[in-house]
């Protein structure tokens, strides 16, 4: 496990800190997400995810795989082939992604539901 910084104000040992220390972040979710239907390779989160730049990408496939989230499979063939795909461990957080998906989804009616009403000039 990383050497994390602390600090989202829970007492020391606090799950949600914990889960939140492992799958927080503006993309990890999100390539858990792809990850539910199955394996991916690097290309396709890029296609997937336009906005991640490479290093980003790289930087967090390698922190989910520290935390056993994420197992990155080598091929030995030419030109080499890498996939990633959940761990059984990484699976357990099925319910949660969907969850956060379908609250998601709420979220945006929510949104559309109650724009702010502007004054027109």
């Amino acid at each position: 496990m990383r050497n994390r910084k602390k600090g989202y104000g829970c007492p020391e040992g606090c799950p949600v800190e914990g889960t939140l220390d492992v799958i927080g972040g503006k993309w990890k979710g999100v390539i858990l997400y792809y990850l539910l239907d199955g394996k991916k390779r690097f290309n396709e989160f890029r296609k997937l995810m336009p906005g991640i730049t490479q290093r980003m990408l790289t930087l967090q496939l390698r922190e989910l795989e520290e935390d056993g989230i994420v197992h990155r499979e080598v091929y030995p063939e030419t030109p080499p082939r890498v996939e990633y795909s959940l761990t059984e461990f990484g699976r357990t957080l099925e319910p949660i992604i969907s969850l956060m998906s379908e609250w998601g989804e709420r979220y945006k009616e929510f949104l559309k539901e109650n724009k702010p009403k502007t004054k027109a000039n």
